[in-house]
């Protein structure tokens, strides 16, 4: 029977916890088995050419690792690293089709990976702004999304101090900076949103205006927002991922709906292609925010 992972639907890009969640599910699949070959049907989604992509045929699937976003596939010293982007999806196969995929439909294929036992896994995306990417390179760090990432908010040198040194003197918007791959990595629209609910802080707070409580208060909420997500993930059937991660959401993609804490109605701000949620008690002293985008319209 083909099981379908869910990765990412359109306008929700897939963060830190599902890319993880999707590691650990390949790691049980797809590590000591074989690529047998690669078929690339949406050319744009391949980033690289040296070493071709045609090189993975024969290797074996070594380990699964999560850089940010990242999904990195070792074989055998070789890295297939695919970045999802906004309306990216995977989807895995017990039995893959033995001949090449075609594109089109509703969700088109971009590429498709055979794995030595007829199973595999499909790369879709949605939409026509295409996003998603596909590197082979011999280390990550050649991948130069990878390359700039700043630290993982999982891992152990991730302290309080470290956050602190982060946000010295950052004259932006807490919600940009954790957004930013470059200053943090893995955290997306969705996460940030649940990570500030979490800490009752405005997105709208200069960084550098945290104080030493505020920080402390951040960073438990970052890592507890994060470990929550991936530990609920766990142990769920891949088909359900999407439905686990919806459901788990307090508010991102909640506007009109109470505040889970306390009752509040959530609300939104608007931005040209993306926008925020937010609880006004919980976060801001309850007052709304301007909605900038919609204050244009009404002029």
């Amino acid at each position: 029977m083909s099981t379908g992972v869910w990765i990412a639907d359109t306008g929700r890009m897939p963060e830190l916890p599902e890319v993880e969640s999707l590691a650990a599910f390949l790691r049980e699949r797809a590590v000591g088995h074989a690529i047998a070959r690669v078929d690339v049907l949406a050319i744009s989604a391949l980033k690289t050419y040296d070493p071709p992509i045609t090189a993975l045929g024969g290797l074996t699937v070594t380990a699964v690792a999560r850089h940010g976003k990242f999904l990195d596939l070792d074989a055998d010293g070789l890295h297939f690293v695919v970045h999802l982007a906004r309306a990216g999806w995977l989807r895995w196969r017990d039995e893959l089709p033995a001949r090449a995929g075609r594109p089109g439909g509703r969700n088109p294929l971009a590429v498709r990976v055979h794995l030595d036992d007829g199973s595999g896994f499909d790369l879709t995306e949605a939409g026509t702004k295409k996003g998603l990417a596909v590197y082979v390179v011999r280390d990550p760090a050649e991948v130069p999304g990878v390359a700039t990432l700043g630290p993982d908010p999982l891992a152990d040198d991730f302290t309080p101090e470290a956050l602190a040194a982060i946000l010295k003197d950052r004259r932006t918007q807490i919600k940009g900076v954790l957004r930013d791959q470059k200053i943090v990595a893995g955290i997306g629209n969705a996460y940030s949103d649940e990570v500030l609910h979490a800490a009752k802080m405005s997105p709208f707070k200069v960084a550098a205006t945290l104080t030493d409580d505020d920080i402390a208060t951040l960073h438990t909420a970052i890592r507890t927002t994060l470990a929550e997500a991936v530990t609920r993930a766990e142990g769920v059937a891949a088909q359900d991922l999407k439905g686990e991660k919806k459901s788990g959401l307090r508010v991102h993609g909640r506007t009109g709906q109470e505040c889970p804490v306390c009752g509040d109605t959530i609300r939104e701000v608007s931005f040209a292609d993306s926008s925020l949620q937010y609880c006004p008690t919980c976060q801001t002293g309850g007052k709304p925010l301007a909605d900038r985008r919609m204050s244009r319209l009404l002029k």
